[in-house]
């Protein structure tokens, strides 16, 4: 056993141990058993269909007790025997203490912490993504069955899109890119809510409700004296319909979430608490959403008091509930909703439609079930918190995660010797707080890098270098005179929540402060070339350290999690072969000319826009999105396709058009989904691993058009798959692809079209056509 690993699974032995007591606090739950007064109503019959429980209930309750239940502080109805509720709980990354809904203040103190998702996004692996959503269900459960959660819904994934690199809560979603955004919210929605991997029938009850969000078109926090509060969102139907739409649309009808919430910003001018179109038509019927819609915390006050959409605190009311809206985190629905009953603007339908959305999820969730000790999930116990088997996936989530930028003449890894000396710097090296990120609860226990460096190199020498990230009054001579004196340096730099955080964009993309010079000093100063670990969420400008002689490696860390310490230090001496890639484009600092607000995705070349995105970004990149080395290299051979025509001009439903650019398309909608699976082609590359050390590899598929039209993307991915080879090793990787999913795309009013023409499939340096006749 590797004296590290053994460092760290004694952490999490003793973890284990202290959470390993017995609850003596029990749960909330509804239809006690032992209650003859409420056991027989017909909402406590555990054989009656949810819906018909549900409306049950609500039928029950008076006005007064109805409107309470509409804020995400629902109060207790004794008469009923219904407990207090709390709506808002928070599973960003780990079961957190983030919302009002859970509280580490009994025999679970902690849960465990996995990196943040943008670097968990980094493995392009959708089965850990699952597992990662399964063990925070698990946890969540624990957390309940020992009376230390008032409610079990998580406000998490947040699925929203990457789309400048300023975002300060870019650090929560999975990147830039639709489908694996998408993708990840299918894993890890199925994983917390007990679902089978495949998304096969769920049996039973909901282990813990997910909520996608932040519906919709919402990555802009503060920017500029702009703020999420006051954003009006100009978005193209083309844009919403293949950037912003997509992971939500999958989030839904493929991972099946019971909640989703509204954002706080308007698209083109209205609300999206408001917006019936989107919350009703959209989500409900187009998508056949089945579950709670809530508001960002305060978004309804918005509608009246900051926007002026609506002209009376009232009307705001009317407007959300009308809309599709079930449940308002806030007080404005409690302190409104009645007088717009009185006032004859809303009727008590709409009441009673959100609130039977509401109470349909509690019974799905099993808290209407009597006692929850003699249910499903009713043995899930707080030794299951911060379990070995956990943390084990913690540290493997950021091993996965972890991108390696840069490696000349193979600096990395570092040799492993008894005589060797280390020098630790940077204001990153030996920062608890800044593994975790946000939405971050107690970890189970921490190992920063220079703890984990540590248990590597007996003679370790450390200097933060700087005073804080800010970097506003760097101890450079120090860090110098250490940098000297040692073998190797290692640098931990980068960013942490005081520079990119919910309600908090950046100015810039270069490091803050005088990091840059403590780096160049440093490394000009050491024996060899320094390795530059970068923990931080969005991209920064680190062109100078790219070019440099003096800075030999590069790694990628992201937030890595409260075992991320020992995932570096693992990767920097080669107990791990790196195999992340980038999930976000890393753009130069002269990309901030570009206005945040702007929502366009598409390149405007008259006006020198370079759009947004790997998909449409024209301009210079330090690092291109899927990027990523690894100690191996990895080859491909691409197996003959069957077939590499497609006809899709055999349908007696479908026509042919002509665009501007004289392109013949056919629509999606038309062709139908027979025809479509009818014309599915299978793509297989066999991948070698030519290097000298066992690794785990992510295939990439990108489709380009050999003659773009007016508006198509440069290339985008369509899919992606992992496979772990040893050295030497070779395996078949297969891609099924159908020509309706594929292949098309939105035209400008938003309609998914198939284009006539060369096709061109992209794996690495691998181009295969496929011609579509339409």
């Amino acid at each position: 056993m590797k004296l590290r690993s053994f460092i760290f699974i004694n952490f999490v032995c003793i973890a284990v141990i202290l959470v390993g007591v017995e609850s003596t606090q029990s749960p909330p739950f509804a239809c006690d058993s032992s209650n003859p007064s409420t056991n027989s109503l017909p909402f406590c019959k555990t054989t009656l269909l949810i819906t018909d429980r549900a409306r049950d209930l609500v039928s029950r309750l008076t006005l007064d007790e109805k409107i309470p239940q509409l804020v995400n502080s629902a109060p207790a109805i004794p008469r009923l025997g219904i407990p207090a509720y709390e709506w808002w709980s928070e599973a960003l990354h780990g079961v957190a203490d983030a919302g009002p809904g859970i509280e580490f203040n009994g025999p679970i103190f902690s849960a465990t912490s996995f990196p943040q998702v943008i670097l968990t996004a980094a493995s392009f692996d959708v089965h850990l993504w699952y597992r990662i959503g399964k063990a925070i269900g698990v946890e969540a459960r624990a957390v309940y069955n020992a009376g230390q959660a008032k409610g079990m819904t998580f406000w998490a994934p947040n699925i929203n899109i990457f789309r400048d690199p300023r975002w300060g809560r870019g650090q929560e979603t999975p990147g830039e890119d639709p489908l694996v955004t998408g993708s990840y919210s299918v894993s890890y929605v199925r994983g917390v809510q007990g679902d089978c991997f495949q998304g096969s029938k769920r049996c039973g009850e909901l282990q813990a409700s997910a909520c996608c969000k932040h519906f919709t078109a919402y990555d802009l926090d503060d920017w500029k004296g702009i703020d999420r509060f006051k954003f009006d969102a100009r978005v193209t139907m083309q844009d919403l319909t293949d950037t912003y739409q997509p992971p939500f649309q999958k989030c839904i009808e493929e991972g099946r979430a019971s909640g989703i919430m509204c954002a706080y910003n308007r698209v083109n001018g209205v609300p999206s608490c408001a917006d019936f179109d989107l919350l009703t038509n959209t989500a409900r019927k187009k998508w056949n959403f089945e579950g709670y819609i809530t508001s960002d915390c305060d978004a309804v006050s918005l509608i009246h008091d900051s926007y002026g959409y609506a002209k009376t605190p009232e009307d705001a009311v009317v407007d959300v509930l009308k809309a599709g809206m079930d449940v308002n985190c806030g007080t404005y629905l409690l302190n409104h909703t009645k007088s717009a009953v009185l006032q004859k603007k809303l009727p008590v339908s709409q009441i009673d439609r959100a609130l039977e959305n509401l109470f349909a999820i509690r019974m799905r969730l099993g808290l209407f079930n009597g006692n929850p000790k003699g249910q499903h999930y009713g043995d899930i116990s707080p030794n299951q918190v911060c379990s070995a088997e956990h943390q084990t996936l913690a540290l493997d989530a950021a091993r996965d995660g972890i991108v390696l930028l840069k490696n000349s003449h193979r600096l990395l890894p570092l040799p492993k010797g008894s005589t060797m000396s280390l020098a630790v710097i940077g204001p990153n090296a030996n920062s608890q707080k800044t593994l975790i990120g946000n939405y971050a609860g107690p970890p189970c226990k921490f190992i920063t890098p220079l703890q984990a460096l540590q248990s590597y190199v007996k003679s370790t020498m450390y200097d933060p270098g700087c005073d804080s990230v800010a970097c506003s009054s760097p101890s450079i001579e120090k860090a110098v005179e250490i940098a000297r004196k040692a073998d190797y340096v290692v640098l931990v730099v980068g960013l942490d929540q005081t520079q990119e955080r919910e309600a908090h964009d950046r100015v810039d993309l270069v490091l803050p402060g005088q990091q840059q010079q403590l780096i160049t000093s440093v490394a000009n100063a050491a024996k060899k070339p320094v390795v530059l670990v970068l923990l931080c969420g969005g991209p920064v400008d680190v062109s100078f350290a790219k070019y440099s002689d003096k800075i030999g490696s590069i790694l990628w860390a992201g937030y890595p999690g409260g075992a991320g310490g020992a995932a570096i230090a693992e990767t920097i001496f080669g107990d791990h072969n790196p195999g992340g890639r980038l999930p976000i484009t890393w753009y130069p600092q002269d990309y901030t000319r570009i206005p945040m607000t702007d929502m366009r995705m598409r390149p405007e070349p008259k006006s020198g826009y370079p759009g947004r995105t790997y998909r449409f970004y024209t301009g210079e990149k330090v690092f291109e999105f899927g990027y990523g080395l690894s100690y191996s290299t990895y080859s491909y051979e691409t197996i003959p396709l069957t077939h590499n025509k497609l006809y899709l001009n055999q349908s007696s439903t479908a026509r042919s058009y002509e665009n501007s650019d004289s392109v013949r398309y056919t629509s999606v909608a038309e062709l139908g989904k027979e025809l479509c699976y009818s014309k599915n082609i299978t793509i297989s590359i066999r991948v070698k691993n030519d290097g000298e050390m066992a690794g785990k590899h992510s295939v990439l598929l990108f489709i380009r058009q050999l003659k773009p039209s007016a508006g198509s993307p440069i290339k985008r991915l369509v899919a992606f798959q992992n496979v772990n080879l040893n050295a030497g090793e070779s395996a078949d990787v297969g891609f099924l692809l159908n020509p309706c999913d594929h292949f098309s795309g939105p035209n400008k009013d938003g309609l998914m079209v198939v284009e006539e023409g060369t096709h061109l499939l992209v794996v690495g340096d691998q181009e295969h056509p496929v011609t579509i006749v339409v």
